[in-house]
């Protein structure tokens, strides 16, 4: 077998410890479950080392395994970047481009973007999801995603700020007239509220203090939404007081089916980024977007 033969073997190596399973990495790859585990039994036969422990529920790294891991990775980043400068002035967008994007401001927001960058290249083609999940790119294979809030610091991905989103403190005028107005953030307790929920707790209001700083604030959760369209939508029928992005309910402000309430308290802010794997801009089809994006915020599309 010529060597250049082993860089499959590698690769279902790599993919099979980064999944966790040689079931997963045949989906990743497009192979059967069977090509995988011989790729992989050929490479530690010329290795003369194991690789993985197996059971019959279970597939884990050796020591052996787990450096030998690093090493290749670091291998393939190298040939994938040469390969990417390589073909980054001529390719076009092209293959299958996943995304993951926060419900309401994806849908309304990032979505239509991708649809005329597809509709502009046709061989670009779109795995969307929808969440406020904590999602682990290089391990779930997901070239860029889209999050609202302040983000961890890491050494494995690259981020860039698209905007910040304004928030407003408001409820429909028929609640208002039932229970009244409140004039503090204290007396929310004596209101019903729409409350934002994700990663299975609620999202804390961002409202100015006494001292005018910004602070967050958790008010006593009368309903709680994963999802700021299905908040919008409560809101609007009643349900009660909320604090939600600026661009999301401008329209219905500016026609009076909603009112801003706590003014006063009002100016919490939280950015929009978007973030993708260190190393993957160079991609034609990442790189085309990301620029997309830019540009968009460029031209206040998110505000």
């Amino acid at each position: 077998m010529r060597k250049t033969d082993h860089l499959g073997n590698i690769t279902a190596f790599v993919t099979t410890a980064q999944v966790g399973s040689f079931t997963a990495a045949a989906d990743r790859l497009g192979l059967t479950k069977s090509a995988i585990g011989k790729s992989v039994a050929r490479l530690e036969e010329r290795l003369g080392l194991t690789l993985f422990h197996r059971t019959t529920r279970s597939l884990s790294l050796t020591p052996d395994g787990e450096r030998y891991l690093a090493s290749c990775q670091s291998a393939l980043e190298i040939l994938e970047h040469a390969e990417q400068e390589l073909t980054s002035h001529i390719a076009k967008p092209a293959g299958r481009l996943r995304v993951d994007l926060p419900a309401a401001f994806g849908r309304q927001k990032i979505l239509p973007i991708l649809l005329d960058i597809t509709k502009q290249f046709p061989e670009l083609e779109l795995t969307l999801s929808f969440s406020e999940r904590f999602v682990d790119l290089i391990e779930e294979g997901i070239d860029l995603v889209v999050r609202i809030g302040e983000l961890d610091d890491s050494s494995t991905l690259v981020a860039r700020r698209l905007t910040t989103q304004k928030l407003v403190v408001c409820a429909s005028p028929n609640y208002l007239k039932q229970y009244g107005t409140p004039r503090t953030p204290g007396e929310l307790s004596q209101h019903k509220t729409v409350v934002g929920f994700r990663r299975n707790q609620p999202v804390s209001w961002l409202l100015k203090n006494y001292e005018g700083e910004i602070a967050k604030f958790t008010p006593p959760a009368t309903h709680e939404f994963s999802d700021g369209d299905a908040m919008v939508t409560a809101v609007l029928n009643d349900a009660g007081v909320s604090q939600l992005p600026r661009w999301l309910v401008s329209r219905y402000l500016a026609s009076g089916e909603l009112v801003s309430v706590l003014d006063d308290f009002a100016g919490g802010e939280m950015p929009i980024s978007a973030v993708w794997p260190k190393g993957r801009q160079q991609v034609p089809k990442i790189r085309y977007v990301i620029d997309e994006l830019i540009r968009h915020a460029d031209m206040a599309t998110f505000e």
